[in-house]
């Protein structure tokens, strides 16, 4: 572990140490890496590290165990993905002492299980776990991608008809269209949306101006944002007008409206903006607001991604 990194740990009487999900920086900066993620490599620079850019920075090594950890879950998620109540009335459940993991009552919370190899029951009956899914969605503009909005705006799962409890896969923001994966599997998706993976996704993208080689090249080598420098991407003109220009990127990574501040970076302000691919998963045939569910062989391809193996090939 390098020198000044601090992991954070919660300890459960059921499942011992854990990481919160949080790294203390040398200078007591706190940063959210995650519940899986060791984000050690990330937090120690040296003066080679600084001028990487943020796609070769966030690659890290796999400690002993964390396949395990990534395949664990909170213990009222679920119960209530089987189907059991809600999630808070899964957390009373909990408490009142009538669920037990492996023949041991666990009554106090944070709890966390593995649903595939755990042996969960609730007032003596065994629960079958929920079965995974695999939505692809094109997002219409003005629909967001969080399980719950106060502002009571049209949810990105709401789109989707389906009894089990799905999550978007990473997120495009409000004012951006496009396709994106909703699922259950948590595993899966911890590590589509981890930039160590490479999983690319391809934008098309409206932009004021007149577009100049000298910004495409820029896209291409890669940005200097507030987080850092970000990978190479691929970027060409699609149309070249005076006062509105088209242009495909293509990035590997996910941050928080990357293309948008990549694209204002080069003195290109953004008037549209489109996901059209993820990997090889396209929009073809899928209409604004409408979904699919994945095939067998895409499920496989994006299977294999999280294995390790490349998105390129």
């Amino acid at each position: 572990m390098p020198e000044g990194l601090v992991r954070l740990c919660l300890r459960t009487p059921s499942s011992g140490a854990r990481s919160s999900g949080f790294s203390l920086g040398k200078d007591g900066e706190v940063g959210d890496i995650g519940s899986i993620v060791d984000a050690a490599p990330d937090v120690h620079r040296d003066s080679q590290a600084e001028n990487k850019p943020l796609e070769a920075r966030s690659s890290c090594q796999t400690e002993p165990g964390i396949e395990k950890q990534m395949a664990e879950q909170r213990l009222q998620k679920v119960l209530a993905a089987a189907g059991i109540d809600s999630r808070r009335n899964c957390e009373e459940l909990i408490v009142s002492g009538v669920v037990r993991v492996n023949r041991k009552v666990v009554d106090e919370l944070p709890a966390f299980v593995d649903p595939d190899t755990d042996v969960i029951t609730v007032h003596g009956k065994r629960i079958a776990a929920a079965r995974k899914v695999y939505f692809l969605l094109n997002k219409p503009k003005g629909v967001i991608c969080t399980n719950s909005d106060p502002q009571g705006r049209t949810k990105a799962i709401d789109l989707i008809r389906t009894p089990e409890r799905i999550f978007c896969v990473g997120r495009l923001d409000v004012e951006t269209t496009g396709i994106i994966l909703l699922s259950n599997d948590s595993e899966l998706a911890n590590k589509l949306t981890h930039p160590r993976y490479g999983l690319p996704k391809t934008y098309v993208v409206g932009v004021k101006g007149q577009i100049t080689g000298e910004q495409i090249e820029k896209l291409k080598k890669g940005i200097w944002l507030a987080e850092g420098k970000t990978g190479r991407a691929s970027a060409k003109i699609l149309k070249r007008g005076r006062t509105e220009s088209l242009i495909e990127v293509t990035i590997r990574q996910g941050l928080n409206r990357q293309v948008r501040r990549m694209l204002a970076k080069v003195g290109l302000p953004v008037k549209s903006l489109k996901r059209t691919r993820i990997g090889k998963l396209t929009s073809r045939g899928l209409g604004a607001g409408k979904f699919r569910t994945l095939t067998g062989g895409e499920i496989a391809y994006l299977q294999k991604i999280a294995a390790g193996q490349s998105a390129r090939k």
